[in-house]
């Protein structure tokens, strides 16, 4: 009801406001799905009694569907490829072939419907072998998750180039696709902590996710925090030293005014606090710390992507707007409805998966 306030007041305002909430919330679906597919092509074993919760986020995958539906309608708010006057731009009138509403729509269509299948796909055969454990549904999931992995990093490059990328249409960067997809792989593993502690505070899985599981998460959430800081920085140097203007104009549009409050609040929160503070083993292993930072990388995502896409609508500076928070929460509402319906239809562990044993006995070196 409040968006479709914010939706009759300024409408421009709701579709960037629309697309950070959207973007964030595909990211860390799509960071689920990634996650799926690596602990079964690696077999892990460690991952067994995660890897549920992890499901049931990647079950939100097809969620996006729907939800795009308002970006679809807005392109003309959003893009500036959507106008008449860039068929008289030199440089966009190349692209008008590729940019344009009906490539951009079919696009977003398949791309989304690709991420849904194999989600559906390896959901379907995580549950069935919740019956009878069968080692076929093992391989099976592996056999998915390999092209499925090809499928995930073309795509979704894809789609960040289209969403977010193409919102400065003159600019370019082959390192956007990795760039959004390291921060959706980080906002997931933030966001798949936070869960199991919440679990674990209402005294669920407390025997199942341990310690030593916590300590596994704690890593990966280190090592997310140094490859989103590696992927940014290299975007960074390599346009800076190649000091092109127009690969210079997407930074100095984001370095200018109040905007530029927003680079140390990166550097340092989204990369220098939690590097030094997670890299100790014990800091991996202290739950409250643990689930400090997992809320701290849930905001600094947000963070992240208000300074890739709002920008474009106050180039002046940092402007907020009450249907920012608004339109995170709304978009957040449908992906967690819809997660925790899951969580009620089966075992919140995988309770047919043949190396659940070996999972529960895991200690680390």
């Amino acid at each position: 009801m409040a968006l479709a306030f914010g939706f009759m007041q300024n409408r421009q305002q709701f579709h960037f406001s629309y697309l950070v909430g959207f973007s964030y919330f595909s990211s860390l679906s799509l960071g689920a799905l990634f996650y799926v597919m690596v602990q079964h092509l690696t077999g892990s074993a460690w991952s067994v009694t995660v890897r549920r919760l992890m499901e049931n986020i990647m079950r939100t995958v097809p969620l996006a569907l729907l939800l795009v539906i308002p970006i679809f309608l807005g392109t003309h708010s959003l893009y500036e490829w959507t106008h008449a006057s860039a068929a008289q731009d030199h440089l966009l009138a190349k692209k008008i072939g590729f940019l344009n509403d009906q490539w951009f729509i079919i696009r977003g269509v398949i791309a989304i419907g690709l991420w849904s299948l194999l989600a559906l796909r390896l959901y379907s055969i995580s549950r069935k072998q919740d019956d009878n454990g069968s080692l076929a549904y093992t391989k099976a999931a592996e056999k998915w998750s390999a092209p499925g992995m090809v499928v995930l990093f073309l795509s979704a490059s894809m789609a960040a180039f289209d969403w977010i990328m193409s919102l400065d249409p003159h600019w370019w960067s082959t390192m956007f696709g990795v760039y959004f997809l390291s921060g959706g792989a980080l906002s997931f593993m933030a966001a798949l902590i936070a869960i199991c502690l919440a679990l674990r505070s209402a005294g669920y899985l407390t025997n199942s996710i341990r310690e030593e599981h916590y300590h596994d998460l704690g890593k990966w959430l280190f090592a997310l925090t140094v490859f989103w800081a590696y992927i940014a920085f290299s975007q960074y140097m390599l346009i800076w030293y190649g000091n092109l203007p127009e690969e210079t104009v997407w930074f100095q549009r984001r370095l200018a005014g109040s905007w530029s409050l927003f680079r140390p609040l990166l550097i340092f929160g989204h990369f220098f606090v939690p590097f030094f503070v997670l890299m100790p083993r014990s800091s991996k292993r202290n739950l409250k710390l643990l689930g400090f930072f997992a809320g701290w990388m849930i905001f600094m995502h947000y963070v992240d992507l208000y300074w890739q896409i709002m920008p474009v609508l106050h180039g002046q500076g940092f402007t907020p707007n009450w249907m920012d928070p608004v339109a995170w929460l709304a978009v957040g509402s449908a992906y967690a409805l819809v997660f925790w319906s899951g969580l009620r239809q089966k075992p919140l562990v995988p309770v047919g998966d043949p190396r659940l044993e070996q999972c529960l006995a895991f200690h680390n070196v």
